[in-house]
């Protein structure tokens, strides 16, 4: 198997619309919820969300264009670039056909299918629908477009598997280059779910906090009083490249991916199993995968999503995974800060764990305020402050409805 590195990175977060922005409020530990504005929610059970701040689609995308676009598809284009440009690639020097795209989102143009259903209510002649209803909704538009952009002419498609939807396609662009397959490929997710039924929907599975009286405490992880997850929005993007590829180019190497794991809980349409056996089963195979033991591994970003039941369960799986080990671990749910991104929130956690090794800093747990009996209080959540740690190995969960689990390992480059 060959190696595979991290040789670009780009973000777009409710805590910051860059990497570098990014990376300075996650020390911080900077809350990125409040009071929704893309639409009216006052009379919605849930209304607040961790909406992305200051972001004008049209600084990087000329108008016409943008659109032509989902909001999730603008956010893959914009991480996408910054991804590229920090990577120093040069697209006339590497071969076009063993290069690839493979972006995962959970829901794809949700925006734009309520919008255009919302318009056809009201019609009362012939049915007209735009020409680019279709492609804006469709999940795998966002990979299409990003290899149209920069003519990556190798493997290209979309990963849909609810909220683990990017970790399973950072885990199979990781395959692809270290089986020979490409050389390079962009990836990553991203989520633009904050619209009208988005919220209502999740708001009458009763699977979202409620404490509109103060939303930037509402996503609160492993703490007592915790009530369900914060809806959030963006993306994050990967440059994964094959090691000596990168080397011959002397590119910037931010980080090896290891290993990957993927399971189903096979237990229920949204609920995890209660003892945590589908997480605790792809991290161990995550841990195999990446040839490394249990104990080597310093950070577990977790799912950590705030809801009654995942949050006992993932822990169940820790323990179960890490034994006495996990009493050395730092663990943290970087939720706290950006809120849920769905199909994006594993590309954010894996960036939170490569910024973690570079930085030197464990990711803080926002939001505690009250300890919780159900959880072994000698475990490190890293609760409310970043704490100082070198880190040579992180691990980041993804669990989504449906029981789809998928687990990354990154580890310190080393030559």
């Amino acid at each position: 198997m060959r190696r595979v590195v991290i040789t670009g990175v780009g973000a777009l977060t409710p805590i910051g619309n860059t990497y570098k922005a990014f990376a300075e409020n996650l020390k911080k530990g900077i809350s990125g919820a409040g009071l929704i504005t893309r639409f009216d929610a006052s009379l919605f059970k849930v209304r607040f969300a961790c909406e992305l701040k200051d972001f004008d689609v049209e600084q990087f995308i000329q108008r016409k264009e943008a659109r032509r676009l989902d909001p999730f598809a603008q956010y893959a284009l914009v991480t996408a670039e910054e991804a590229m440009l920090s990577s120093g690639l040069d697209i006339e020097n590497i071969d076009l056909d063993r290069a690839g795209v493979i972006w995962g989102t959970g829901i794809g143009g949700f925006e734009t299918i309520e919008h255009d259903l919302t318009e056809a209510a009201h019609w009362t002649g012939e049915p007209r629908y735009s020409p680019f209803l279709i492609p804006k909704l469709i999940g795998d538009i966002a990979p299409g477009h990003i290899s149209i952009k920069y003519g990556f002419r190798g493997i290209n498609y979309g990963t849909v598997s609810a909220c683990a939807s990017s970790t399973h396609a950072l885990i199979s662009s990781f395959d692809y280059i270290r089986m020979g397959r490409a050389d390079i490929m962009i990836t990553g997710g991203s989520e633009a779910a904050i619209t009208r039924a988005s919220v209502g929907g999740f708001s009458a599975m009763k699977a979202m906090s409620e404490r509109n009286d103060s939303p930037e405490t509402a996503s609160r992880p492993f703490d007592k009083e915790r009530d369900g997850f914060v809806l959030g929005e963006g993306g994050g993007a990967f440059i994964f490249e094959e090691y000596e590829h990168a080397k011959k180019r002397g590119a910037t190497i931010y980080a090896e991916v290891m290993g990957g794991g993927m399971t189903a809980d096979a237990y229920h349409m949204t609920a995890p199993h209660p003892e945590g056996i589908g997480a605790r089963n792809v991290m161990r195979l995550a841990i195999k995968d990446a040839g490394i033991d249990p104990s080597d591994v310093d950070y577990v970003n977790v799912h950590g999503t705030s809801t009654p039941l995942g949050d006992i369960a993932e822990t169940k799986a820790i323990l179960g995974v890490f034994g006495d080990a996990a009493y050395d671990l730092n663990i943290s749910s970087t939720k706290s800060m950006t809120g849920h991104l769905l199909g994006g929130a594993g590309a954010v956690e894996a960036l939170a764990c490569v910024i973690a090794i570079n930085e030197g800093f464990i990711p803080p747990t926002i939001n505690h305020f009250t300890d919780d009996p159900e959880f072994d209080s000698k475990l490190n959540f890293t609760f409310n402050v970043a704490q100082e740690r070198k880190i040579d190995v992180a691990l980041s969960n993804t669990f989504g409805f449906g029981g789809h689990n998928a687990s990354l390992i990154i580890k310190r480059f080393k030559d």
